[in-house]
């Protein structure tokens, strides 16, 4: 008797759960609509390469960089001095300037720079711009990963996404027709509440997706700087199903690369080329700068008009820089230390994204192709089943509950199967993966 009045509700729940193009954003009726905003990844990372702040304030400090060139070229000005007396008792004048009485005297000097430290400090600053230059690339390189890695995570949470809201839509629908069975006394409480139950469960895990998902789609509107309302629909061009992508590049060619493309890796290299310029330039601090005057003076010497060349060297008896000379040799040796404990992070974090991305490509390509299209079937003949009172309620909810499971973690497997190549490109800072 029951079966009777259950059928119709299912073959309902059974016809929009089949609907596999169902849009998503529909699921519920609960979504504010929103501005779609369909792109590729190619098109992502024109408009991020386009409009990133962070990118743009990147470039500022390399113009900044090439500033402090600018300022090392330029030598010393020269200093000009002028006195006057400020009273003459003979002529009882203040700031007399008479022909005779009056009392002037003049002078100039030039700071002449000894030892190559003009040069020394410009090629610091080539350094400096080098150095800029580099931390502009790399950080176009970590915002770049996490471009790309949104967008997929965008892409495949939406797909499960949709699993959930085609569901929750059946079950929504075989939820009234079973309250309308149950107030005809058709039915008992406990099918109800258990429908209701599922329901319910469903409804919190896909909020939460949601919630993941908006955040992500937050963070990559303002990588790209696109409009905050809009509502970002990822489209994949690409089809990775039955290759092996690390078969594309031998694990040496990897490591090559990382050692010859991280660009936070050349600006280790650069930091112990700075420290050695350093190092020279405060061994040249020693040896003392000269001061070339020249002086005029109207009658307050030994003659009248007065005209004398003077120079003037510090005498480095004291200091000589002692102070300045071993924090650059430490900087030498630190910056040594920190280059290597960098590279051998790199081979770390390349062995370990590395073997993650072949167990990912050996498990996903072991799934068989016909996986999803078998299982959509294997659903009908559950249906078919529970028509003819082969299975019960609770079974087939359950073989329904595993449809939704299995086909999430299927898109979460091929996300992470994808996020680990985007990790591979990362360390090696090239894009050897999803081109």
């Amino acid at each position: 008797m029951q079966s009777k009045f259950l059928l119709p509700a299912f073959l309902v729940s059974l016809c929009l759960f089949a609907n596999i193009d169902s849009s998503y954003g529909r699921d519920d009726g609960h979504d504010i609509p929103r501005d779609t905003l369909s792109i590729t990844i190619k098109q992502a990372e024109d408009l991020f390469i386009k409009n990133n702040l962070s990118l743009i304030a990147g470039k500022y400090n390399i113009d900044n960089a090439k500033a402090q060139v600018i300022t090392a070229r330029l030598f010393d000005n020269p200093q000009i001095g002028f006195e006057n007396g400020l009273y003459n008792p003979d002529s009882k004048k203040f700031l007399d300037i008479s022909k005779d009485g009056g009392q002037q005297s003049a002078n100039i000097s030039q700071l002449f720079q000894t030892a190559g430290k003009r040069n020394k400090n410009i090629q610091l600053a080539k350094l400096g711009v080098q150095q800029a230059e580099y931390q502009f690339f790399d950080l176009l390189r970590t915002l770049k990963y996490t471009l790309r890695t949104d967008f997929y995570k965008i892409y495949f949470q939406e797909q499960s996404a949709k699993v959930y809201a085609k569901e929750i839509n059946s079950l929504s629908k075989t939820l009234i027709g079973f309250q309308q069975q149950y107030a005809k006394e058709n039915i008992a409480l406990k099918e109800v509440l258990r429908i209701q139950s599922q329901l319910y469960t469903l409804q919190s895990e896909l909020n939460d997706l949601k919630d993941g998902i908006d955040d992500v789609q937050s963070e990559f509107k303002l990588l790209i700087r696109t409009d905050a309302k809009k509502y970002i629909v990822p489209q994949l061009e690409f089809n990775l199903d039955g290759k092996d992508a690390l078969q594309q590049v031998t694990y040496k060619n990897l490591l090559d690369s990382a050692y010859n493309n991280r660009y936070d890796l050349k600006v280790a290299h650069s930091a112990i080329e700075y420290s050695n310029v350093n190092l020279r330039l405060q061994k040249a601090m020693v040896v003392p700068d000269i001061t070339m005057s020249v002086t005029y003076d109207k009658q307050g010497s030994y003659i009248k008009h007065y005209t004398g060349l003077g120079i003037s060297i510090p005498l480095p008896l004291f200091n000589r820089n002692q102070g300045n000379i071993r924090q650059a040799k430490i900087a030498i040796d630190e910056n040594k230390l920190a280059l290597t404990q960098q590279e051998e992070q790199i081979q770390s974090d390349l062995d370990n994204s590395y073997q993650s991305a072949d167990r990912l490509e050996k498990l996903y390509n072991s799934f068989d192709p016909k996986f999803k299209t078998d299982f959509n079937h294997l659903i009908e003949e559950v249906f078919r089943n529970y028509q003819k009172h082969n299975i019960s309620l609770l079974e087939f909810l359950d073989f329904y509950d595993s449809y939704k499971t299995n086909t999430i973690q299927l898109n979460n497997l091929q996300l992470n199967r994808i996020s680990s190549l985007e990790q591979l490109n990362y360390i090696t800072g090239t894009q050897f993966f999803n081109q």
